[in-house]
């Protein structure tokens, strides 16, 4: 009889890989304003808590400002821009905050668009504000979704409605 013999670290990687779950972005405005990093930092903790390993938890850190630059353990723009574009490659699912309006974001998730992932969009409709068409008019309601929510805890159950539905 033949055993199947796997070094430690591959065993390792399929133990945490198991345990941490799918990999997820999660995307927020940054340079277009941080008027709801508190927002963005309780959904991160429910992501990572109930869904997966948020790759961008950054995002939800309130050091980070629209005027003054990130810290600078995040580099240069290009820095930036490339540390992005090789997480959106990493992750399985993209959850985008979409009501501060963010060239950023849109920018995001074109490109997660064009890689084929599965995302979410949440949108917190207020008075005039309205969402870009071009957002709203990519739902097919599979692999782009958009959610309107009106506060913290309809956001949270629409994570939980959305991956219940997920693999």
């Amino acid at each position: 009889m033949k055993t199947w013999q796997f070094p430690v670290t591959t065993f390792l990687w399929l133990l945490l890989n198991k345990r941490m779950g799918p990999k997820i972005y999660f995307a927020g405005s940054i340079r277009g304003g941080r008027q709801d990093v508190d927002l963005y930092y309780k959904i991160i903790e429910e992501l990572k808590s109930k869904y997966g390993t948020v790759l961008t938890e950054f995002v939800g850190d309130k050091r980070i400002t629209a005027t003054g630059s990130p810290p600078k353990e995040y580099g240069s723009d290009k820095d930036i821009h490339d540390n992005d574009v090789s997480m959106l490659e990493e992750c399985k699912y993209v959850v985008a905050e979409v009501t501060q309006t963010s060239l950023g974001v849109g920018y995001e998730l074109g490109r997660a668009m064009a890689m084929g992932k599965s995302i979410l969009c949440l949108f917190r409709p207020d008075g005039e504000k309205k969402l870009s068409a071009m957002i709203r008019g990519a739902e097919n309601g599979t692999t782009f979704v958009v959610k309107d929510y009106k506060d913290v805890t309809e956001a949270l159950s629409i994570l939980q409605e959305y991956f219940a539905t997920r693999e």
